[in-house]
C-alpha cells in the first residue's frame, strides 16, 4: 500500500504550487518563520476535512449535487480573490511587527485552513487519487483509505514547513528593501487572484 510510486507522487503533487504553497511562502516571507508554521498546519488540516468526505464517499455525492460543488466553487473563489485583494491594498505599506504577528498564529493557520477547505476540487482529486493505491481485494479499504491519508497529509505538513522556512530564510535578505517586498506582495495579490479565477471557472 505505502509503495515508492504512492510516496513519489504525493511528493510530487504537494509540492507543485497551489494555493497552500503559494500561502505558506507568502506568509514564510512577510511574516517569519513562525508563522510558516502556523500557516503550513492550517493548509494541511484544511485538507483533512476533504480527505474524511472522500473516505466516506460523500465527495460522490457532491459531485453529483451541482448546487452544493458551484456554493463551495464560488465561496473558495471569492476567498482568494479577498485575500489577492486584500495584499494588493497593502502593497507598499506592509510593517513587519514580531510581537503582533505572535497573537496572530491562529488567525494565520485558520486563514490557511479556509483556504483549503473551500476548495471543492480536493475531494474530487482525492477520490479519484486515492483508491488508485488500495491493494485489489482490500478486506478493510476504510482503514487503506484512511492510513493513505494519514501519509498524504504528513508529507503535506513536512513540504509545506520546508517552503515555510526556506521563506523565511530568505525573507532576512528582503525584509529591508521596501521595493523588492512591494513587488513580492504585488506577485502574490496576482498569483492569488488567478487561483481564485481558475477555482470560480472550474468544472466538476
Amino acid at each position: 500500500m505505502f509503495t515508492t510510486e504512492f510516496l513519489i507522487t504525493s511528493l510530487i503533487i504537494v509540492m507543485l504550487p497551489g494555493t497552500g504553497v503559494i500561502y505558506t511562502v507568502s506568509t514564510g516571507l512577510f511574516v517569519g518563520h513562525r508563522a510558516s508554521l502556523a500557516a503550513s498546519v492550517g493548509c494541511t488540516f484544511g485538507a483533512l476535512p476533504h480527505l474524511l468526505v472522500s473516505i466516506l464517499g460523500l465527495s460522490a455525492i457532491l459531485h453529483l449535487s451541482a448546487m452544493a460543488f458551484q456554493v463551495l466553487k464560488y465561496l473558495g473563489a471569492l476567498y482568494l480573490l479577498y485575500i489577492a485583494w486584500s495584499m494588493w491594498r497593502d502593497t507598499g505599506s506592509l510593517v513587519i511587527d514580531e510581537r503582533r504577528c505572535q497573537h496572530g498564529m491562529l488567525n494565520i493557520a485558520v486563514k490557511g485552513f479556509l483556504i483549503n477547505i473551500l476548495n471543492p476540487k480536493l475531494s474530487m482529486f482525492f477520490i479519484a487519487f486515492l483508491p488508485q493505491f488500495v491493494p485489489a481485494g482490500s478486506a478493510s479499504p476504510i482503514i487503506d483509505l484512511s492510513m493513505l491519508s494519514t501519509i498524504f497529509m504528513l508529507i503535506t505538513f513536512v513540504v509545506f514547513v520546508c517552503y515555510g522556512l526556506f521563506a523565511g530564510t530568505v525573507r532576512d535578505y528582503v525584509i529591508h528593501s521596501p521595493r523588492i517586498i512591494s513587488r513580492l506582495q504585488r506577485g502574490f495579490a496576482v498569483a492569488f487572484a488567478a487561483l481564485g479565477a481558475k477555482l470560480a471557472m472550474a468544472e466538476r
